[in-house]
């Protein structure tokens, strides 16, 4: 057992290991680059028929598709955990990383039919990913007390797990409803770590120990999204759709992607690491910092389809779904990184508030103008938040981080 131990030991990231993203854990993330192509492609397939993009039939035709993607979310997050809590040069977990990575690219083949014929497609593949990554770090664990939060990630992920098959045997509402259930069981026994009865919870400590590197591979999960979504561009401008009008959605949509990077690195995206280990509360600071990013993720996915919209439709009529994906997008990214802001500063510059506020309100009047000049307002608002960032910067030194925690 003492050997047993000891091996285990040998696996474990120590204080002070280096910060810096390994290529195992760049190569693990280009699968992710195929899965937000797969969720784009699944919701724009949908909100470009007429009859749901008129009406009120787009939110849950977006919405099932959003649902899948938190179960890929959660697969990631965790393997980020996994190479944070543990050393990824040691060939176990390489083991790990790879295999789950290997399941992620099957996951997505059951996204076109997942909530027809292909529930379990998509679901079998999850299951067995997240008890499989449980059950093998219960075994390399063996002896370290480590071990145990394996062994309650097993059982949780277990309990999920019947909640995804079931859905996946079920139709219609009921395979919707057992789905929702499952993503969170998932989300709430991570977040409140894996609770078991008379035991209490686990304090997860992978912000802890390695904040900055969590920071990063965050940050550069992000710079995946933001990748993908100008390869979406520019595939969708280069189907042959060379006039005018879709030359310039194509142009607004590059400069809104540019502004994305701009207003997310300056500044708090650049010294999150730093606002982590300033924080007396690390653990708490990194899951709100991690929150936020998802958040901005998702705004980033859901501006990608406006635009993927936009190219090969820039005149005409406005349906409503496409004002709400357009600027809704553009919302929910800034409203992201506002809430990153308050994490690394403990405050939130007034024209991110003004500009989430101008594209709500904005909302209801795009529906006279055509999908090219919609796209141009939200680039517009992105603008005027990226140049009061340089107006505040000009002459002044560069802001320290100071979280509240």
């Amino acid at each position: 057992m003492m050997a047993a131990a000891g091996r285990a030991e040998n696996l474990i990231r120590k204080h002070g290991s280096p910060q810096q993203t390994t290529f195992l854990e760049l190569f693990f993330d280009l699968a992710f680059i195929f899965v937000i192509q797969r969720i784009t492609l699944r919701i724009t397939e949908r909100l470009s028929w007429p009859g749901v993009a008129h009406g009120w039939h787009a939110v849950p035709a977006a919405g099932k598709t959003l649902l899948l993607l938190m179960p890929l979310t959660c697969v990631w997050t965790l393997a980020a955990w996994t190479t944070a809590k543990y050393d990824p040069r040691r060939l176990p977990v390489q083991a790990v990383i790879i295999t789950t990575m290997f399941g992620v690219l099957i996951m997505p083949a059951g996204l076109p039919t997942a909530f027809r014929d292909g529930g379990l497609a998509f679901a079998v593949p999850y299951v067995v990913i997240q008890t499989g990554r449980a059950a093998v770090l219960m075994i390399i664990l063996r002896g370290h007390e480590l071990q145990r939060t394996a062994g309650r990630e097993l059982v949780w992920f277990t309990l999920s797990g019947i909640l995804w098959i079931a859905g996946a045997l079920t139709h219609g509402g009921t395979r919707v409803t057992l789905w929702i259930c499952g993503a969170a069981t998932d989300y709430l026994a991570a977040r409140l770590g894996w609770p078991a009865p008379r035991h209490g919870s686990l304090r997860v400590t992978a912000w802890a120990v390695a904040g900055g590197h969590l920071a990063d591979r965050y940050r550069q999960f992000l710079l995946i999204a933001l990748g993908e979504s100008v390869v979406a561009l520019a595939l969708e401008y280069t189907m042959g759709l060379y006039d005018v009008e879709s030359t310039a959605a194509f142009v607004i949509g590059f400069a809104t992607t540019v502004l994305l990077w701009r207003i997310y690195f300056y500044r708090a995206g650049q010294i999150l690491a730093d606002a982590i280990a300033a924080s007396k509360n690390p653990e708490h600071l990194g899951r709100v910092a991690a929150l936020a990013h998802w958040i901005m993720i998702l705004g980033i996915i859901i501006t990608a389809i406006g635009h993927e919209l936009v190219i090969p439709n820039p005149v005409g009529h406005t349906m409503p779904a496409w004002v709400a994906v357009i600027l809704g997008g553009a919302a929910l990214y800034v409203a992201g990184r506002a809430h990153l802001e308050y994490v690394v500063f403990a405050r939130v510059s007034r024209p991110r508030v003004v500009g989430v506020v101008i594209l709500i309100l904005a909302a209801p009047l795009m529906l006279s103008l055509p999908p090219v000049l919609v796209s141009l307002t939200a680039a517009l608002v992105l603008a005027g938040i990226a140049a009061a960032d340089v107006a505040r910067a000009r002459g002044r030194p560069l802001e320290a981080p100071s979280p509240s925690r």
